[in-house]
């Protein structure tokens, strides 16, 4: 089992929300101020609770008077190694109630061996090391500790966005907790529980992923992992945040599957979103036919030590069109937007006979897309569809609508790929309202995901609880 600790960021802030899982508040008096622990207690019975005054740079001698009163309150107190160590603190904290922290740059293997033996040197319940992580990569050598080292005492990851994926790794390579903001951040405690299987530890032999700019936010990571938990896979599904090609170029690729591999947690297969799809092409050892002519692709996976592209865009679009009752052979239609996932649905619309006209904002892009699949092109300025059309969009757009649909009439159909975290897009809403038919982004995610599922573990998503939460009319309204 792991322990799982729920970050207290703001106040006041509705303690009610706290997760069932969650054994530990940790208290952030650096951003929240001293709170009374009693009254915690009261609001989260049965909670253990955890003081912390973080990196703030009070003067030595009110520090110390705030972390002396703390541990006459809470049950966990936490020394920052640089800061606290000193005899006056460590009097005031007994050995059983500390932990000791580290927060610091990205240091190399052998500085941080060095820093952790420095803090285990003074006694104490638990040790956490959290360097920065300026890459995905950089998050390994925290990890490369925990597995070096094989206690239960000690928590180690790189902090911040690109190495949040090690944060959820940690336990299983020995750290006894993992930890989340209350409120506030898109890996919050709550994603945290729903997504991932916690506080309970399957063992896991593979692990899979999705490496894109919304990793953190993606509905992906809870689909796969509830599946394999049904499946009885032990596997892992994490979220690679990755904001460019940069990040994935010099700080993911190949380092963190090597470096995977190295722990003996090898990187099966990871979903690539956009703008990853075209590089993915490249780094792969093999691609698919419908990847290549799709110019993109958004699945890799590890098949006798070779890497795999491929796409499940095309097939995705596909059904859910079949799925929502809209029939392609001989219908004009239109994609909005031109990188991988638009090709892919272009490849998907043509293959099944309709007479398909790229769109593009940018018209080197557009025209590149256009040429590559011996279609169409128009800028989209001046796209106006009309009449009982098929369009699907293919942008990033999802607050306003990224093309007029006033002239659009009865017969025709918009599928937005996008899936803004907060329900339907307002291309979505906007065309539902004009009694038109529209496809929801989530579907078009629903049918990626169990293509996938079926592709990384040559098994089927179960179809309970998974896709059905997903394609239900109660979640997404009628096609």
């Amino acid at each position: 089992m792991t322990q799982v600790t729920a970050t207290l960021t703001r106040w006041p802030a509705d303690l009610s929300t706290v997760p069932d899982a969650v054994t530990l508040l940790e208290v952030r008096a650096d951003l929240v101020g001293d709170l009374d622990p009693a009254a915690l207690r009261r609001a989260l019975p049965g909670r253990r609770l955890l003081y912390t005054l973080g990196g703030r740079a009070d003067p030595p001698s009110v520090r110390r008077a705030r972390v002396a009163s703390a541990a006459t309150g809470y049950d966990v107190v936490d020394l920052d190694a640089d800061r606290d160590l000193t005899p006056a603190v460590l009097a005031a904290v007994p050995p059983a109630r500390r932990r000791i922290s580290w927060h610091g740059p990205a240091v190399p293997l052998p500085a941080l061996r060095e820093r952790f033996a420095a803090m285990a040197a003074v006694p104490a319940a638990g040790y956490l090391l959290a360097p920065r992580a300026p890459s995905a990569a950089a998050a390994l050598t925290p990890l490369r500790l925990l597995a070096e080292l094989g206690r239960r005492d000690v928590t180690a990851y790189g902090s911040g966005p690109l190495g949040a994926w090690s944060r959820l790794l940690a336990p299983y390579l020995g750290a006894p907790a993992v930890a989340g903001p209350l409120e506030g951040d898109p890996l919050d405690v709550a994603r945290i529980c729903a997504d991932y299987p916690f506080p309970d530890l399957p063992p896991v032999r593979d692990l899979y992923g999705l490496a894109g700019p919304l990793a953190l936010t993606s509905g992906f990571p809870g689909l796969h992992n509830r599946a394999y938990r049904e499946r009885g896979i032990c596997a892992l599904y994490l979220p690679f945040h990755l904001a460019g090609l940069g990040d994935f170029l010099t700080g993911f690729w190949p380092q963190v599957p090597d470096g995977l591999r190295a722990l003996g947690l090898p990187l099966r297969g990871l979903t690539v979103s956009g703008p990853l799809k075209e590089v993915a092409l490249h780094v792969a050892d093999v691609v698919s036919p419908v990847a290549q002519a799709a110019g993109a692709a958004n699945a890799l996976t590890r098949r006798g030590g070779r890497w795999r592209a491929t796409t499940t865009d095309v097939s995705a679009v596909a059904v859910a069109l079949r799925w929502a009752g809209v029939p392609l052979a001989g219908r004009s239609a239109a994609v909005v937007g031109c990188g991988g996932a638009g090709r892919a649905a272009a490849v998907a619309l043509r293959d099944a006979g309709a007479a398909v006209t790229m769109v593009n904002r940018g018209g080197t892009r557009g025209r590149l897309a256009a040429d590559l699949l011996g279609l169409p092109y128009t800028p989209l300025r001046a796209f106006r569809p009309s009449g009982p059309m098929v369009v699907v969009h293919a942008t990033s757009v999802h607050t306003g609508l990224p093309f007029p649909v006033d002239g659009l009439t009865a017969g025709a159909a918009v599928l937005d790929m996008v899936c803004p975290p907060g329900g339907s897009s307002a291309l979505v809403e906007e065309v539902r309202s004009r009694g038109l038919r529209a496809i929801d982004g989530r579907r078009v995610l629903a049918v990626e995901a169990a293509h996938q599922f079926r592709l990384m573990t040559g098994r089927p998503m179960p179809p309970e609880p998974t896709i059905r939460e997903v394609m239900t009319h109660a979640v997404l309204g009628p096609p």
